[in-house]
């Protein structure tokens, strides 16, 4: 594409100056080379050197009595002809409009206006995508895979095997449709992939184009909304209509909330083109014209937004789930991106799989890549468990600031903060266990403490959450307790953020205040869009809100108690992991447990890095996001 723009604008350029050219010197080199003056051609008509001229206006051409050819200009002289014909010189005169070509002229007047015509007209097809022309702007954007470039098929799709085997049947169908039809089943007229960003539903489409042995279109949802209105209607359209040329097919449709959204809510600021476009994707997809044999498949992470309309029965059938993968699915991922690289014999990905709970797909991938690009910086020709580990805490938790400089008292204060985390988790029975504590600046905080759980959990008890509140409250506690009420810093402005979120969460959500019982208090999901405000609708009075706001100030002031409490009854504990933390660093859990339990102090920085490894591979099945604290 960009060697054919070359080309053309190449045309244009050679043109351009062609016709510079042209209208600089229409006559041509050789009459400006032989141009004689007035007088000189009077005198040579007095010698009678000039035998023949041509009379063309006021342009005089001639041939004087050698052969040699001349050109001069006249003025208006009415005695020339008279002295012409007395010298016996052959006169012929002829208009100056006959010289000039009328179909040329044209031409020649119309170029600016055409160059400048051709120009819009190829700007046009660069915005419009080049398809249809300058005005081909109504028609479908939906682009035919090819399965031989790239092509991506179930095998290279891991960790979400029930969505897998639902547009497996798909496939199955379209390859085979009377294995259903002859029970009386119907094909499926929609699938709508639904889940968390990164979770394969993109990759999960293209491994559908891969395996069907039937044209596959796939499209954006952004793709059918212009600044024209009506346009997205007519792409809808055409896009069937291709479907209908080629069925049975397959048309996807990535990110569907850019069209879908719910009519008369306000949403998307009342944009009239985008439900004109879901209007006509409702009636395409089962209307009085239905179209048989054409399956649309779509995806979304916002399931909650779409219109009603467009999730019932006889559009979208089916609606398949894509969740993160468990520990079994992040296993069978890492397998599959791991065959792109080298890897070290001792790599064992069940154990890199257990240490990354709450990762995605995109998560695991970006982790290989991430071990594959550190140990090219090390220039190493394998990938060892230390670029796995060291890819694992960037992706987690922020690549490393060392050269952040940081004053004595700085280290101090952020040792103490973190010391207090990781002592309230020891003690706290709910807590999960300590993954890594650390001193050195990743992403934004100065330090953080890591938890990881130590087995799947799909939900969680009151006393986890309370320990969770302690636990952010102890780096908070530990600085007043250690430096006082002055000398306390903002550090602890996202642990108390995090504490008050998740008591909000616990009191208007998941109803686990007893003061205000199991009772619903969340805030209205629809939107209403007044002017440039947007107003959210809260479902209770002042007077319960009042009641919220002393539940939510409550379970923070508890879990900030509690914190205090066991801090006051370990402070040798906080001074010794303080200090630790200070010599080493960053400390994994059983190295702290083994000093806070057993006074043992690691050796050096390479025993800790042996010791970190370990601890990898001692960690249990893991279904949730860690939990870091700051």
């Amino acid at each position: 594409m960009n060697l054919k723009n070359l080309a053309m604008w190449a045309v244009i350029v050679f043109l351009t100056i062609g016709l510079y050219n042209m209208f600089k010197n229409p006559q041509g080199s050789m009459a400006q080379k032989n141009n004689i003056i007035f007088s000189e051609f009077l005198s040579e008509v007095d010698n009678g050197r000039v035998v023949q001229v041509e009379i063309q206006g006021n342009r005089i051409k001639g041939i004087m009595s050698n052969g040699e050819k001349f050109s001069t200009y006249s003025p208006n002289d009415p005695n020339l002809i008279e002295k012409l014909s007395n010298k016996g010189v052959s006169i012929s005169a002829s208009p100056l409009e006959e010289k000039m070509p009328s179909l040329l002229g044209v031409l020649l007047s119309w170029f600016p206006m055409l160059l400048l015509i051709a120009v819009w007209i190829f700007f046009m097809r660069q915005m419009q995508g080049g398809k249809g022309g300058a005005m081909g702007f109504g028609k479908s954007k939906a682009k035919m895979m090819n399965e031989l470039k790239g092509k991506v098929t179930f095998n290279d799709v891991a960790g979400v095997e029930e969505a897998k085997e639902e547009v497996e049947e798909v496939v199955e169908f379209l390859k085979d449709p009377k294995k259903f039809s002859k029970l009386g089943g119907k094909i499926p007229r929609g699938c709508l992939l639904v889940g968390p960003p990164g979770t394969g539903k993109t990759l999960l489409a293209r491994a559908i184009a891969g395996e069907a042995a039937v044209p596959f279109f796939t499209i954006s949802g952004s793709d059918f909304v212009e600044m024209f209105v009506g346009v997205g209607a007519s792409r809808v359209r055409d896009m069937f209509e291709q479907g209908k040329k080629n069925s049975p097919c397959i048309i996807f449709i990535d990110e569907i909330d850019a069209v879908g959204r719910s009519r008369g809510a306000g949403l998307g600021g009342g944009n009239d083109e985008r439900e004109q476009t879901l209007n006509q994707l409702l009636v395409e997809m089962d209307g009085f014209d239905t179209n048989e044999g054409v399956i649309i498949i779509a995806a979304t992470n916002r399931p909650d937004v779409l219109d009603p309309a467009l999730l019932r029965p006889g559009r979208f059938d089916r609606q398949v789930v894509v969740s993160n993968p468990d520990i079994i699915g992040r296993e069978k991922i890492l397998k599959v991106h791991a065959k792109k690289i080298t890897m070290a014999p001792d790599v064992n990905l069940r154990t890199v799989a257990r240490g990354t709970p709450g990762f995605s797909g995109a998560d695991l991938a970006n982790l290989v890549n991430e071990s594959a690009l550190l140990a090219a910086r090390k220039n190493k020709r394998i990938v060892t468990n230390q670029e796995f580990e060291e890819a694992k805490d960037k992706v987690m938790m922020g690549a490393e600031r060392r050269s952040m400089v940081m004053s004595e008292e700085e280290k101090k204060l952020t040792a103490y903060h973190e010391a207090g985390h990781a002592i309230v988790t020891l003690n706290e029975k709910a807590a999960y266990p300590i993954h890594k504590a650390t001193i050195v600046p990743r992403g934004r905080a100065l330090g953080m403490v890591m938890q990881l759980p130590e087995r799947d959990e799909v939900s969680q008890t009151r006393e986890q959450l309370h320990a969770q509140m302690a636990i952010a409250m102890g780096g908070r506690v530990a600085e007043e307790i250690i430096f006082g009420d002055d000398k306390v810093t903002t550090g602890a402005a996202s642990d108390i953020e995090q504490a008050t979120k998740r008591a909000r969460a616990m009191v208007m959500r998941a109803g686990l205040s007893k003061e205000l019982g199991p009772v619903s208090y969340g805030e209205n999901e629809e939107e209403v869009f007044l002017g440039r405000s947007v107003a959210r609708q809260q479902n209770m009075s002042e007077e319960t809100a009042k009641k919220v706001d002393m539940e939510i100030r409550k379970f923070v002031d508890k879990g900030y108690e509690k914190a205090r409490k066991i801090l006051t009854e370990k402070i040798e504990d906080l001074h010794k992991l303080a200090k630790a933390l200070l010599t080493y660093e960053t400390l994994t859990g059983p190295e702290i447990e083994d000093l806070i339990y057993k006074n043992i102090h690691p050796a050096n920085k390479e025993d800790l890095k042996v010791e970190e490894d370990k601890d990898t591979s001692a960690l249990g099945s893991i279904g949730l996001k860690p939990k870091i604290v700051h």
